[in-house]
């Protein structure tokens, strides 16, 4: 663990082992600038005009993973997180604490831990309410990742022979599903960031396998996350859902919504790992062959 410059943001905390190294900003946030292999490419996305940006009344995407809460609405999901928050070392890691949203009265929380070695990450999301009303939320996890990769999101397979729907596929008005970054496999839904591509495209899934993932010139991000099969997700059922546009393409996981009582928390933790040389072609069959081995090595 060490303090760096990253991007123009002073004060930033690295951690890395043999394996992973990640950049947390202090200035902003809580943000993870920085995912990938130790002296690898950054697999998340940084956004370019606002490098090093802080301060300022409007909402910022920088990039990288931050923490909201789902239902997504303007203006409350957009509370900016252009100020310093405090970063309390840990044994392995640190937790990150934002003041509670003013317009909101909901307190944001990160726990990042990073093993001695090894290429996993432990990633807790805390929301908790400070204001004097319930409200209804569902943790929400989003990841800006870079430019120029795929996205690959299994589908429920279920029992083939069964006469009852067994997914649940939620889309956006935006969202042409004849998009050509879109591939509707059999097993999987796969969608690509094309830097010449404006129009926005998104969709979620029930997504009961618990991962998703993200490859980029032979790198992959995995993430992990628990699916409670009997609870309500937000957005129809999404507890995975997939954004991209000409800037970016975002990874998201979401907890079930929950009615936080005044003083209540809800927490959400994702798995994340990191693996190089992951090559995949057009085929289902290379997916199963090289993605499934890495997934098989995470729980």
């Amino acid at each position: 663990m060490e303090r760096v410059e990253y991007c123009g943001w002073r004060d930033c905390i690295r951690l890395s082992n043999d394996s992973i190294e990640l950049v947390i900003t202090t200035v902003v946030g809580p943000r993870v600038i920085h995912c990938g292999r130790v002296g690898g490419q950054n697999l998340f996305g940084v956004i370019e005009d606002t490098k090093g940006a802080t301060g300022g009344d409007e909402w910022n995407l920088f990039g990288g993973h931050r923490l909201w809460h789902s239902p997504e609405e303007k203006p409350r999901s957009y509370s900016p997180d252009n100020s310093p928050i405090t970063a309390e070392e840990l044994p392995g890691g640190v937790h990150l604490m934002q003041p509670t949203e003013p317009d909101t009265g909901v307190r944001k929380e990160m726990v990042v831990l990073l093993g001695e070695s090894g290429n996993r990450v432990d990633v807790l999301h805390r929301l908790t309410n400070e204001s004097p009303w319930p409200i209804e939320l569902a943790p929400w996890a989003l990841t800006v990742m870079a430019k120029e990769g795929e996205s690959i999101a299994p589908q429920p397979q279920g029992d083939f022979d069964s006469l009852l729907p067994n997914r649940r596929l939620t889309l956006w008005p935006y969202t042409n599903m004849s998009d050509p970054r879109l591939t509707w496999g059999e097993k999987y839904i796969r969608m690509r960031q094309d830097p010449s591509m404006q129009r926005r495209c998104k969709y979620g899934l029930n997504a009961e396998d618990g991962w998703v993932c993200y490859l980029l010139n032979g790198d992959m991000f995995v993430k992990r996350f628990d699916f409670q099969p009997d609870a309500e997700y937000p957005d129809w059922g999404a507890a995975t859902e997939l954004f991209t546009n000409d800037e970016i393409l975002e990874v998201e996981t979401l907890g079930p919504l929950t009615l936080l009582e005044p003083g209540e928390t809800v927490e959400h933790v994702e798995r994340w790992y990191v693996f190089g040389g992951v090559e995949i072609d057009d085929s289902e069959a290379s997916i199963d062959d090289a993605v499934m081995s890495k997934i098989a090595q995470t729980k």
